[in-house]
């Protein structure tokens, strides 16, 4: 079982005691098998960044803030933000989430982290 699998499936056991679980942004297969295997959270928050014509999909961390939610799955905890993102890497988001209060589970890769 993989990392970002097994962390959803916790997430899942924290929404059946009540807990409220968001998925902020998980890998999009993942989430599908995660959604398919469970009744968990069914839309990540995201935002579409343009970036050299191409539009990329990043985590929406203001619509995070504005949720709200005890806890929010953020998948990917060392990925690098579009350019022109309030933070140039993910981790920076989890702070800020951290910082307003907001449970975070994310999984990671001790040998790909670098703060």
């Amino acid at each position: 079982m993989g990392k970002t699998y097994a962390m959803l499936l916790a997430a899942r056991e924290k929404r059946a005691e009540g807990v409220d679980v968001v998925i902020g942004i998980v890998e999009d297969a993942q989430a599908r098998r995660y959604r398919s295997a469970s009744r968990g959270p069914r839309d990540p928050l995201r935002a579409h960044v343009e970036y050299r014509g191409a539009q990329l999909r990043e985590f929406d961390l203001d619509a995070a803030l504005k949720r709200r939610p005890t806890l929010i799955i953020v998948d990917e905890f060392a990925h690098t933000n579009a350019p022109g993102s309030r933070h140039p890497k993910r981790w920076n988001d989890v702070e800020e989430l951290l910082d307003a209060g907001i449970d975070v589970y994310t999984a990671l890769t001790s040998s790909t982290w670098r703060a």
